[in-house]
């Protein structure tokens, strides 16, 4: 790590050389260092080794601007967020992809257009069934036979969606509940019965281990 004021001045040849030597090992290490360089230039770079930030000089040469974030320790880079907070309307070029992380954070989201979530629909359902709510908001199940929902570990609180039951061209089919299903007055869930019919069942879950279920909406035509 190295930093120069990058003034080559006049000087004897071996000077020069050694001089030039730590100008371009500034150049090549982004002048890291604890604290920033003496001497400083609009748009100049500098690598924070202490807080392991990347930061830029301002077209005013009067602050410094962060980029990134870097951690050492598993080789990964943050971009600031400081564009975020200071920009009242940030736009994005393409898809944010979460890599399976969260957005958290206070205030309101406000959506222009339609927020989707996932919907697992799954046309063949029998038995012991698990319903994935890491992986899915909504479910559509078309029951080929009797069918009970085994307690799930995915639930998140405040999650709330639908499942949609569908009998199949048989009808007839059931719907048992584990136990971190709730009913209003533990009443369970009676559905229609004849072939081909859907019903809607609306879900909050209202804390891990309790699905709150709505009345069932029946018989869609």
């Amino acid at each position: 790590m190295s930093q120069h004021d990058f003034n080559i001045a006049n000087q004897g040849f071996p000077a020069f050389r050694s001089d030039l030597n730590n100008a371009l090992a500034a150049l090549a290490t982004v002048s890291a260092g604890s604290s920033a360089p003496t001497t400083t230039f609009a748009y100049q770079l500098w690598y924070d080794s202490t807080a392991d930030i990347l930061k830029m000089r301002n077209a005013d040469d009067d602050a410094w601007i962060t980029l990134f974030t870097f951690d050492q320790a598993t080789d990964s880079v943050q971009v600031s967020g400081e564009e975020l907070v200071d920009d009242g309307s940030p736009q994005l070029g393409g898809d944010l992809d979460l890599n399976s992380n969260d957005i958290t954070g206070t205030g309101n989201i406000n959506i222009t257009g339609t927020a989707i979530a996932n919907t697992d629909t799954d046309t063949t359902n029998t038995g012991n069934v698990t319903l994935d709510f890491s992986a899915n908001q909504n479910f559509v199940l078309t029951l080929t036979g009797n069918v009970t929902l085994d307690n799930p570990t995915t639930e998140q609180v405040g999650q709330s969606g639908f499942i949609v039951f569908i009998q199949d061209a048989t009808g007839g089919r059931t719907v048992s509940l584990g136990t971190d299903y709730e009913t209003a007055g533990a009443a369970g869930l009676t559905l229609s019965s004849a072939a081909s019919t859907t019903d809607i069942v609306p879900y909050v879950v209202a804390a891990s281990g309790r699905i709150l279920l709505g009345a069932p909406q029946l018989a869609f035509a």
